[in-house]
């Protein structure tokens, strides 16, 4: 049987684990926020994109820049994971859902090379004997995210200029409402421009139509650029709020277990606590009864 105080230091316990996990709650739906502000300013950043992609097309609806099928076996894979545990299954299902894609697909292991983001996701390809090319840390603000896609981009083009590699896919949890997410994955490489050609279809916003004195090429090729940055923006942000959303989803499961816990703990005390008084006020009253019986002895 616990003493009580036993069961005290246990019921503190469970109340700072309880202080710990609220705190981590709200930091979750903080960032959570955070990303998805961020995913909401892409939208219009994305629609001028858009709209310059629009311009050209209207201009040269036939032109199309044949993307580069140097050796088309291989393929780059950049996978976002995390660098913070308490997410559930985050990584688990991320990885699980990339090498299955990667089948469909028809990329042979040996044709693989991964670009894994977060040090729980570069853990876990290790423990289930998957091969990383390279390995990155998840950026830790809204701010470092630029420097890290360009980090990125100077690597995919190391493995197109010296790997052979033509195709570049990415993987990353895509946020749905509330607290879900599901996984998701996107051709970043090659670009086909035709994949454009529905803009060139839509009715422009005003009746001024913009114009561009530059060549048409170097244009467009400045908007793929872009359009590469926005795609790569956007699974950062979206990973980031998809991991956030299930460590809020894990964090209000654990505040729940640890309430019931509480309650269990705090139902014990009071039981235990109830049991000594009751022992002691039979030792009050055996002892008081003894005393009568000598009293009465001597008598």
């Amino acid at each position: 049987m616990q003493t009580i105080e036993a069961i005290r230091r246990r019921v503190n316990n469970a109340e700072d684990l309880l202080s710990i996990v609220r705190t981590m709650k709200t930091l979750a739906a903080v960032n959570i926020r955070q990303y998805e502000k961020a995913v909401e300013a892409l939208v219009d950043y994305n629609r001028t994109i858009e709209m310059g992609f629009q311009i050209i097309l209207r201009d040269r609806p036939d032109e199309i820049i044949p993307a580069r099928t140097d050796h088309p076996a291989r393929a780059g894979v950049v996978i976002f994971g995390s660098d913070q545990g308490m997410c559930g299954q985050f990584n688990e299902q991320i990885t699980q859902f990339s090498l299955a894609q990667l089948d469909r697909l028809q990329v042979q292991k040996p044709d693989r090379l991964i670009l894994a983001l977060g040090v729980r996701l570069i853990a876990y390809l290790d423990a289930i004997g998957v091969t990383v090319d390279e390995a990155r840390s998840i950026p830790g603000s809204m701010a470092a995210i630029t420097e890290m896609i360009q980090d990125i981009v100077v690597k995919i083009d190391g493995w197109h200029s010296h790997q052979g590699v033509s195709r570049v896919f990415l993987f990353y949890n895509h946020p749905l409402t509330g607290a879900a997410y599901r996984p998701h994955w996107l051709s970043l490489l090659p670009v086909k421009p035709e994949n454009f050609r529905y803009l060139a279809e839509q009715t422009w916003e005003s009746r001024s139509v913009p114009i561009y004195t530059m060549e048409w090429q170097q244009l467009f090729s400045a908007l793929l650029r872009q359009y590469l940055f926005v795609s790569l923006y956007r699974a950062f942000a979206e990973s980031l709020m998809s991991e956030n959303a299930s460590r809020l989803a894990t964090m209000q499961a654990a505040e729940r277990n640890i309430k019931d816990h509480l309650e269990e703990l705090n139902a014990l005390f009071h039981q235990q606590r109830q049991r000594m008084i009751t022992e002691e006020l039979l030792d009050i009253v055996s002892g008081f009864e003894a005393l009568a019986d000598d009293k009465r002895t001597d008598q």
